[in-house]
């Protein structure tokens, strides 16, 4: 049957992996991803779909899951089956609106980010300097900012939100859309940045809580799966 349906592509992103979306109930992590492994092999085996990773994905895919204790299995399954690849960064085009949208973008981002910071300073210099520090035990005053610390606190989260929620942050998040450019291929992610500027690329997307039973319906369309 491979040989019989054209071929589809499609590149992931380490969301896919993380997120909770693909989960059934009580699944942990370990056993939603082999599941989503499993689906990726099948596809490949029997529908011609081949899933790729640049190596910047594959390397931060591989921490995140180390740092969840996940058994070997599931790195050599991934290895197996999702085909890592460098995206051709000298080969492949951007068209010039995309680069100028990007730089219009950043623009106007860097602007939101000084106006929270101004916020930030103006939130500052109304508090009462007797909030800034508390008494120790001993009965001697000790530098703590508590009323600082929560505007410093929220102008971290504010500066984070206007400045890189979004947007292309990383050089992960490029590697993945210039692989997908360059191989024509769908785009799998729950990253809000990623899905914007795949719609900007021109690429397909699929949210990544949809990309399980995507391929699911695909398998029992073809009778390679049965509807139970």
């Amino acid at each position: 049957m491979p040989g019989d349906l054209p071929r589809q592509r499609f590149v992931l992103d380490t969301s896919l992996f993380i997120t909770e979306e693909i989960r059934r109930d009580d699944e942990s992590l370990e056993a939603a991803v082999l599941r989503l492994l499993d689906l990726v092999s099948t596809a490949r085996l029997e529908l011609n779909i081949s899933c790729y990773v640049p190596p910047s994905i594959h390397d931060e895919l591989g921490t995140m899951l180390r740092e969840r204790d996940v058994d070997d299995a599931v790195f050599s399954r991934l290895d197996t089956w999702v085909v890592r690849k460098s995206p051709d960064r000298y080969g492949v085009t951007i068209p010039a609106n995309v680069v100028y949208n990007f730089i219009d973008e950043m623009s106007d981002r860097v602007d939101r980010g000084l106006r929270v910071s101004e916020e930030a300073i103006r939130e500052v210099e109304q508090l009462d300097p007797a909030d800034l520090t508390r008494d120790t035990d001993d009965g001697e005053r000790e530098a703590y900012m508590t009323e600082a610390d929560r505007v410093l606190s929220n102008l971290r989260d504010k500066y984070r939100r206007a400045l890189r929620q979004g947007v292309l942050d990383s050089r992960e998040d490029f590697d993945l859309l210039i692989l997908a450019r360059e191989l024509d291929a769908g785009v799998v992610t729950e990253d809000r940045g990623i899905i914007s500027w795949a719609d900007e690329f021109g690429l397909r997307y699929v949210r990544g809580g949809q990309f399980p039973t995507l391929l699911e319906e695909y398998l029992r369309a073809t009778g390679v799966a049965d509807d139970d």
